[in-house]
């Protein structure tokens, strides 16, 4: 079984999200999509995350009802801060009969030869690349590469920073999140 795995702290998960994961689903050859909720990004101050149960929460519930889409905590019980290729290894020893890819926008691309052992995870697995909003140009060291594959999915102008600033000076974004999502959000009352 071929899996993508898309990486993201996802804080809040939203339509954008589903139509990038739903778009490479039906359009790859990829036979799921899971949604990797990571509890620490190396990158990202942790103080702004919601706690890590809560984000899960909302991706299962936006991802429910998407044969193709699921959730996965794997990333919540290993050491952190976590590298993608610790979660890689510990996936392919956990499913052997697997193949997983990462899937990520451009911009991520553009930084991916200063990620932990990235030579490893090239060597290793396939990434599928999807397009984001830039002022320049996205030539990479990596284009061209066999392994890595650009698909053109919508382009998605929605971000989970503009969300949760938007919530907090009381905007109504609930048509930004599948109807369940935003219940669970409005209901416990994050981000305000």
């Amino acid at each position: 079984m071929k899996i993508g795995l898309y990486f993201g702290s996802f804080n809040p998960i939203h339509i954008g999200h589903l139509v990038i994961a739903n778009h490479i689903a039906e359009y790859s050859d990829l036979d799921e999509i899971w949604f990797v909720v990571t509890p620490h990004n190396p990158f990202k101050k942790k103080s702004s995350l919601l706690d890590n149960y809560h984000r899960l929460e909302m991706v299962y519930r936006a991802t429910k009802d998407y044969k193709k889409l699921k959730p996965s905590d794997i990333e919540f019980s290993l050491p952190q801060p976590n590298y993608t290729i610790n979660t890689l290894v510990y996936l392919q020893e956990k499913h052997p009969g697997h193949a997983f890819s990462l899937i990520m926008g451009e911009d991520n691309l553009k930084s991916f030869h200063k990620w932990k052992n990235y030579e490893i995870i090239l060597e290793n697995h396939h990434i599928y690349v999807y397009p984001r909003v830039t002022k320049e140009t996205t030539e990479t060291q990596f284009d061209g590469h066999e392994k890595i594959h650009h698909i053109k999915a919508p382009i998605m102008e929605i971000s989970s920073t503009f969300i949760r600033k938007a919530i907090k000076e009381g905007k109504n974004v609930k048509p930004l999140f599948p109807e369940n999502v935003w219940e669970y959000l409005d209901e416990m009352n994050f981000y305000k």
